[in-house]
């Protein structure tokens, strides 16, 4: 069986029964990628929700003061992702007639969405096939291909997008990104994930070589000594 058949048999029966994951609508998926961001899941839905209750539209959003939503976005915590959010909803509010940007190189344009970001909503959105890579899919591509290049390295976003962009289904790219990123949330977690039940174990390398503790590697600074 081919990794994409696996991954998509094993998220069809473990993935998280997520809000944002129940639409297409570019917004819903925008902001819950941007409150995502260096946010766990279950921190993150309750505002989430909150967000959706009280600005349902880009518009809604748009025309929200900054006061009023760095108030919402209270105790997330990297305030400039509110501030972004709420930049970019204006932008796309008065100069893009409340139309999102339709493509991966158009939602780079927007304020706060970088490769990863853009990667999510152009695939869920409009099938584009754009690979996502996060930590999630670092750890899991690391693992299973036996990938030593550190993840902190210059070269390692080049090579780990590659390698996801020839996994990707082309048919699913949104099904096949939520997958993977969902595969290294609650499977393939960063200590003690669930090697004995992994469909992946038979051709896993990181599982067949004994370096689940070592990989993905990464490079660790050097200490500064006084």
């Amino acid at each position: 069986m081919s990794f994409n058949s696996t991954l998509t048999i094993w998220y069809s029966a473990n993935k998280r029964d997520l809000p944002w994951r129940k639409t297409k609508n570019p917004y819903n998926i925008w902001l819950s990628e941007i409150i995502l961001q260096q946010t766990q899941v279950k921190q993150g839905l309750p505002y989430y929700d909150a967000f959706i209750s009280n600005f349902p539209t880009i518009e809604d959003l748009a025309n929200a003061s900054e006061t009023e939503v760095l108030k919402l976005w209270q105790g997330l915590g990297y305030y400039s992702r509110a501030r972004n959010l709420h930049f970019s909803a204006k932008h796309i509010s008065e100069n893009l007639n409340s139309v999102f940007p339709k493509n991966f190189k158009g939602l780079l344009q927007l304020k706060g969405v970088g490769d990863y970001t853009a990667s999510a909503i152009s695939s869920i959105c409009y099938e584009e096939s754009v690979a996502v890579v996060d930590g999630n899919v670092y750890r899991v591509l690391a693992r299973y291909f036996g990938i030593d290049t550190p993840i902190n390295s210059s070269p390692a976003h080049k090579l780990f997008k590659a390698k996801a962009m020839d996994l990707i289904d082309r048919q699913k790219p949104g099904d096949f990104n939520q997958a993977l990123m969902e595969f290294g949330a609650i499977q393939c977690t960063p200590k003690s994930p669930s090697c004995k039940d992994c469909p992946f174990s038979i051709k896993c390398v990181a599982f067949n070589q004994d370096k689940i503790a070592t990989l993905p590697f990464k490079i660790k600074k050097a200490k500064i000594k006084k």
